[in-house]
């Protein structure tokens, strides 16, 4: 048989120019079904056990319609449960209609149950407490409006008393003040002044004036009653000594945008009850504050905005819970962002990682450190790589506790920058003078990830955003990451894990479940995906199955008591003390704006007995903070037990 010749180079060429574009065409024809069937490859991939034990696994949570709300805030409550705070949910509709919600959702049954819910929560802070009541204070007590909405000029108004006589003063809203033009400004709110008080100081008596400040607002619109110098301003209807006594005066009132206000609100949610139980209100107005735990078991309330929009200049204040009081603690008075993350360290001071959520200076109160709460000093941690792009990172404790090692990952630039960074970097908190070193980057540049402790030390991080609210990042409309990596702390290495299908950027939310599972929940995108209209707040609920549970048989809790003491031992039931080489107490999360100060892993150790295990407790209120935790026993494969909810007390 005579060979077949080879086409020559030129055949060859007319022949693929004929039919590149056929197969481009029929491609074209037929992209809908090319398409459906790479979705069903997809599918069948990822649902391979062998993919599962590998990367894990997602799973949409299914929401019934009047359970879908803006989730901005989630905690994990001691009885398994999960509470979702929205209050407004930056709606300003539900602000002004007063339609504030909280959801609870048992993971056990999938079911969902309506919380009435006082006040806006809306951007508050909150903490667990030693009973295992979670710690709500602070919220919205006002919205932003921005400049161009602005039509009536607007400003704070002190309103001063002079006189010691005659008891407070109350003025109704819509008092009105005069400037020396006659213009006038109305008051949004009533309030009421105290009077002057006397001191004496030796032969000499001084009268301090009293006051209250009140938002103005300018009786007609326009510029014309704009003021930016400080000025005096008459209260109309007053006669005799009260015109000379009582009187407003103000640092400017314009039409610049007004920030959102905090409020003074506080409240402890019972988690048996599952209701909200007002205790005393805080000291300040509040807006993005950060509730941080002491080792005895007060709280700190650190930063946020006034009820005016105005960055508390370090004032701070301390929740008493045995009286369930808030008091001012001029003692430790010092500058944050705010939402700053701060974590309780073994010798009972707060590190500042440095991660924030917004607000306050661009220099002051950034610098990462030790705030001893004893003494008000402060020592700085140095080392870290790009220390301006801090705002919207991750921080976390990393397992177990006892390592004393944060980690600080991705950030952006101050505002509404759509610069933002890859870098991780780690702190050991055990050394005398720690520095942060680098650590391994993160796949993308990324804002607002999520960070997780997970029960067999590591550490799982999802979602975020490269761009400014998973806006506009380096020519594409939308910037949010359908990635997802497990760190290893050990050897400080990322590993990928299984892609969600939802993007989580602004007002995101993850925490560890009693099964072991994840939870992810909220996002706030500045943008639609086409880039051009407003975004549509994220309700969707998506939940990731880790590698661990794709594994084996797990070691299981019969039981074991309820209580816990720190520096004793405790015994518990298991059928699988043999395979049990690890035990673990990882206190539950309380999440919002990429801030969680409560999660940490803290290491027990092992010692097998007849029918179970010995397990020691850590001695040191710093490492472990009073209050209930998850139990966990690990095997020798990693796999974690599903968890048995202890008290430490």
């Amino acid at each position: 048989m005579t060979a077949r010749r080879r086409p020559t180079l030129a055949r060859r060429l007319i022949t693929a120019l004929v039919v590149i574009p056929a197969v481009a065409a029929v491609v074209t024809v037929n992209r809908p079904i090319v398409g459906f069937a790479a979705e069903r490859y997809h599918e069948f991939s990822i649902n391979r056990q062998s993919y599962k034990e590998r990367f894990g696994h997602w799973s949409m949570l299914p929401v019934p319609g009047r359970f879908r709300i803006n989730a901005v805030h989630a905690a994990l409550l001691r009885t398994g449960k999960v509470l979702i705070i929205a209050g407004s949910g930056n709606n300003r509709e539900k602000f002004e209609a007063g339609s504030f919600r909280s959801i609870l959702w048992d993971p056990d049954t999938d079911e969902f149950k309506d919380v009435p819910t006082p006040t806006d929560l809306f951007c508050g802070g909150h903490t667990f407490l030693p009973n295992g009541n979670l710690l709500v204070a602070g919220g919205t007590k006002s919205y932003e409006v921005l400049e161009e909405n602005i039509e009536n000029a607007a400003g704070v108004m002190k309103i001063k008393n002079e006189s010691p006589d005659g008891g407070p003063r109350v003025f109704r809203k819509g008092t009105r003040l005069l400037s020396a033009d006659g213009r006038v400004y109305l008051t949004r709110a009533d309030v009421t002044v105290p009077p002057a008080t006397k001191m004496t100081h030796g032969p000499h008596t001084m009268v301090h004036a009293g006051e209250v400040e009140v938002w103005v607002d300018a009786a007609e619109p326009g510029d014309a009653p704009v003021v930016k110098t400080p000025a005096q301003y008459r209260i109309e209807g007053l006669t005799g000594l009260d015109t000379r006594n009582l009187y407003g005066v103000s640092d400017k009132i314009t039409r610049e945008k007004q920030e959102y206000g905090g409020d003074r609100t506080s409240y402890e949610f019972d988690p048996i009850a599952e209701r909200y139980v007002r205790t005393g209100n805080l000291t300040e107005h509040r807006w993005y504050p950060t509730l941080a735990p002491l080792p005895g078991g007060d709280v700190l309330a650190v930063s946020g905005l006034d009820e005016f929009g105005r960055m508390l200049p370090g004032v701070n204040e301390r929740y008493r819970v045995a009286k369930r009081r808030w008091v001012a603690a001029p003692e430790l008075e010092r500058v944050f962002p705010t939402y700053p993350a701060l974590f309780l360290t073994a010798d009972e001071r707060l590190f500042f990682s440095g991660s924030n959520a917004g607000y306050g200076s661009a220099t002051e109160g950034r610098t990462p450190g030790l705030w001893d709460v004893r003494t008000n000093g402060f020592q700085t941690v140095p080392g870290l790589a790009d220390p301006t792009m801090t705002e919207t990172s991750a921080s976390v404790m990393l397992p177990p506790a006892q390592d004393q090692k944060v980690m600080i990952m991705g950030g952006g630039e101050v505002g509404d920058s759509p610069v933002s960074t890859a870098r991780t970097a780690i702190a050991d908190l055990d050394e005398p003078r720690p520095v942060y070193r680098p650590g391994p980057d993160l796949p993308h540049p990324t804002r607002y990830l999520n960070a997780v402790v997970l029960p067999d030390d590591t550490v799982f991080t999802s979602g975020g955003s490269s761009g400014y609210r998973g806006g506009p990042y380096e020519g594409r409309s939308r910037s949010d990451l359908l990635t997802a990596q497990i760190f290893d702390p050990r050897r400080e290495r990322f590993t990928e894990a299984a892609a969600p299908r939802v993007g989580r950027n602004y007002h995101s939310e993850a925490l560890l479940l009693p099964d072991g599972r994840v939870i992810t929940l909220g996002s706030d995108p500045i943008y639609d995906p086409s880039g051009k209209n407003p975004g549509k707040f994220e309700q969707r609920i998506e939940i990731y199955s880790p590698p661990y549970l794709f594994e084996g048989d797990r070691p299981t809790i019969l039981s074991g008591p309820r209580t816990v003491r720190p520096g004793r031992k405790a015994g518990f039931a298991t059928p699988d003390a043999d395979r049990v080489v690890r035990a673990r107490l990882v206190r539950p999360s309380s999440v919002t704006h990429g801030t969680d100060v409560d999660q940490r892993s803290v290491e027990l150790g092992v010692r097998r007995t007849p029918g179970g295990l010995s397990l020691s407790v850590p001695e040191k209120r710093g490492l472990l903070p009073p209050g209930w935790y998850m139990l966990f026993l690990i095997d020798d494969e990693g796999v974690p037990s599903p968890a048995r909810w202890v008290r430490v007390a």
